[in-house]
């Protein structure tokens, strides 16, 4: 049971204390086991502390270089043993995608900072979870890793609220996804960008990749050189300034005025005919379906990209280098699809790396 539980806990990678005093320093106090002083800068950017607006984000997550990070900030009350600091955040990172995991951890080693006001007793926690998934305390809470499946947190967004504020052109960022394009998504407050950003993957179930994910992106060299170099994401940022960032997008969803816009060099492989309006219509239909949960819908959405890797099928064939499957784009041509199926086809085999090169 321990060894089950620790090989799930082998997804954690480190632990860090950042501090505001009251004469209003941030500091990098503490961390286990090391970090590296590009990591810090970044999440010294990400805790709500560093900022001038004082507002508090109790809880953001995102993903830079395949490292997860997860911060919990919390105000320091009156009682508290820590008399010269104001806030702290505690910040997780590691390997996995799981929000609901590590603000559930992050909230119960912030209620031992508070109480003990030294980093001993985090560490002990912290090497309780990673060698045996769990961490108990009477007046802190227990923690158990394997409460906390994945697939849970893959499920915890709803689908059903993008289609309500979007409706048929929900079919975009489908499309979008399918083709893997590069989505930028802009609204002021973190929160809402990460609750938006974290369900767009499921919209295409059949691959439950989330590392394409990188839910609260800075407009600074290294996150945005980092960012260039997947193939396709979805990207969330708090700054206005990104929507005139036109080299980082092929979609650009600006939240705050619910509006999405196709960049002009990513219009040819988005081109939009009758099967985007019969997956649009399927879409809308089965997320307005009160019956219908959210999981219900994704099931939905999946079953039809299904049909369409089932309408490829016929155009594909085993290359001669050892058995990959690549688009035979006479067999696609003969069979005279309208253009704008044709196009996207075609642009689904190349995402899917089936084009001979």
């Amino acid at each position: 049971m321990a060894a089950d539980g620790a090989a799930d806990t082998q997804l954690m990678l480190g632990v860090g204390l950042i501090e505001k005093d009251t004469n209003g320093e941030v500091l990098w106090v503490w961390c286990y086991p090391s970090t590296t002083a590009t990591l810090r800068n970044l999440l010294l950017r990400k805790c709500c502390l560093t900022e001038e607006n004082r507002l508090l984000h109790p809880f953001v997550f995102g993903q830079y270089r395949r490292t997860w990070f997860y911060i919990t900030t919390v105000e320091v009350p009156d009682s508290s043993v820590l008399k010269k600091v104001t806030h702290f955040s505690i910040v997780l990172t590691a390997k996995d995608f799981n929000p609901e995991k590590y603000a559930a951890f992050t909230r119960i080693l912030c209620r031992m900072y508070l109480k003990h006001g030294s980093p001993v007793k985090m560490m002990e926690s912290y090497i309780a979870v990673l060698t045996k998934g769990i961490c108990q305390s009477e007046e802190n809470g227990s923690f158990l890793s394997k409460d906390f499946d994945v697939r849970k947190a893959y499920l915890a967004g709803s689908i059903k609220d993008i289609v309500s504020q979007f409706g048929m052109e929900t079919v975009i960022l489908h499309t979008a996804l399918m083709l893997k394009k590069r989505i930028v998504v802009y609204h002021p407050k973190i929160e809402v960008v990460q609750e938006f950003t974290r369900t767009l993957p499921a919209l295409v179930w059949h691959r439950q990749d989330w590392t394409i994910l990188h839910s609260y992106v800075h407009l600074d060299a290294d996150e945005l050189e980092a960012l260039q170099l997947c193939t396709g994401y979805i990207a969330g940022f708090v700054d206005s300034e990104v929507s005139n960032r036109a080299d980082l997008y092929d979609v650009f969803v600006n939240l705050a005025e619910s509006e999405i816009t196709i960049a002009p060099l990513a219009k040819e492989a988005m081109t939009m005919g009758k099967l985007h309006k019969e997956i649009g219509h399927l879409i809308v239909q089965s997320a307005e379906d009160p019956e219908k949960s959210d999981s219900q819908v994704i099931q939905d959405i999946s079953l039809k990209t299904k049909e369409i890797f089932t309408n490829l099928a016929p155009f594909s064939e085993v290359s001669g280098d050892g058995g990959k499957r690549v688009l035979n784009l006479e067999a696609l041509k003969q069979r005279r699809f309208p253009p704008a199926t044709e196009n996207f086809l075609y642009h689904l085999a190349a995402a899917e790396q089936m084009l001979k090169i």
